[in-house]
């Protein structure tokens, strides 16, 4: 990368055209470089890729070369990709890249090391679930951990012309990203909210679970298999009964969470299972602003223009479970909450498609709860009107 960047630099005052014929815009001397530049000793060419690790000349004071280690020492950062049976990890001051089992023990002994290194950050993608264990050790053991969006970084490779994909190169991409783009460090989650999440993601997937049995019960012909299904469903509402019990006891044990989730339930179209995946899986609410929590969720509209031509908007990205609760509460609301329910009307009454307005309505709940909690207010339509 650092090559491709300094071809464009010539020691004669000819123009040279690269390999697709576009001619470079550097400036180049007219008279060969003669004389060091001084500002090249101290590593501060941009054009230089050994910028800020050339060495000083022989008659250079001892105090210039202290100062020149000073400047220069690079920050530490550490790429991590995370695999089910073992962690590839990247150190990019040293180019030192080795591999562990993602174990405990394992885990343990990597954060001693790190913590003699003083990383300024580690890169972990946020994908699979098995990244968790590793970023809570890392975090509890005081080293700061950044997760990132799998997203991004595929987006960072091609940008950096990186098309090749393994789990060794994967660590180094990390620790790239986490060099050039300083992505946010991470906060460790409470034990109250792991274990809520853990209770409402399990209670997500046995609801896809009992789904995907219905759909099985109504292509079923026979006795015996529509019986072992029916025994089966009732299996999963009792086990999604006791889940509700317990997110509900979750929640009414923290007072934080309790009066949140009353302000959450206040509003027309929200239930427990809407408020209860909100607390665990969007805890940026009440704290962010409007542009910002949709955008969290997905649902923030974004621009598609260039010159004179003028694209749809389109949603993208963002937390999909956050997502689909809200549809569902958004399709309530349409029927008994008056405020979502004349924003329907006046979309559609514009030509809106239904999709466009449902979203529209999502956002605006979204919106609505927000604003609720940041203001610690209850419901109000005449107040939600303008959140």
């Amino acid at each position: 990368m650092d090559g491709a960047l300094c071809r464009g630099v010539e020691r004669s005052g000819t123009p040279r055209h690269n390999a697709r014929g576009v001619r470079s815009i550097v400036a180049r001397p007219t008279k060969a470089v003669t004389e060091r530049d001084r500002r090249r000793v101290h590593g501060l060419s941009p054009n230089s890729r050994l910028s800020g690790r050339r060495r000083p000349a022989a008659d250079t004071s001892s105090h210039s070369q202290d100062r020149e280690i000073a400047m220069t020492t690079p920050s530490l950062c550490v790429g991590i990709d995370v695999a089910k049976d073992k962690l590839d990890v990247f150190l990019d001051s040293t180019g030192e890249l080795f591999t562990i089992e993602n174990q405990p023990t394992a885990i343990a002994t990597l954060a001693k090391k790190l913590l003699t290194l003083s990383p300024q950050v580690i890169v972990i993608e946020h994908s699979g679930g098995y990244e968790r264990r590793l970023a809570i050790d890392l975090m509890d053991a005081g080293l700061p951990v950044a997760l990132v969006n799998p997203r991004q970084t595929r987006d960072f490779a091609r940008a950096t012309n990186r098309f090749a994909k393994n789990d060794p190169l994967d660590a180094r991409l990390l620790a790239d990203f986490g060099k050039a783009c300083q992505p946010q460090l991470a906060q460790r989650p409470s034990e109250n909210r792991l274990h809520l999440d853990e209770l409402v993601n399990r209670r997500r997937q046995l609801v896809a679970f009992r789904v995907a049995e219905l759909t099985r019960l109504e292509q079923a012909r026979g006795k015996d298999i529509r019986r072992s299904i029916q025994s089966l469903l009732r299996q999963f509402d009792r086990m999604i009964d006791k889940l509700d019990r317990q997110i509900a006891q979750c929640i009414e044990n923290d007072d934080d969470w309790r009066g949140k989730a009353q302000q959450l339930r206040s509003v027309t179209g929200v239930g427990p299972v809407v408020a209860s995946t909100l607390l665990a899986e969007l805890p940026e609410l009440g704290q962010a602003n409007r542009q910002e929590i949709a955008s969290l969720a997905g649902l923030a509209p974004f621009d598609r223009e260039s010159g004179r031509w003028k694209g749809k908007r389109r949603c993208f990205g963002g937390r999909a479970s956050v997502r689909k609760v809200l549809y569902m509460a958004a399709v309530t609301a349409l029927r008994h909450n008056p405020v979502i329910a004349a924003l329907h009307q006046r979309l559609t009454a514009q030509g809106k498609p239904f999709k466009v307005a449902i979203v529209a309505c999502m956002r605006k709940l979204l919106v609505i709860l927000n604003a609720l909690l940041k203001n610690g207010q209850s419901w109000q339509p005449k107040i939600a009107t303008n959140p």
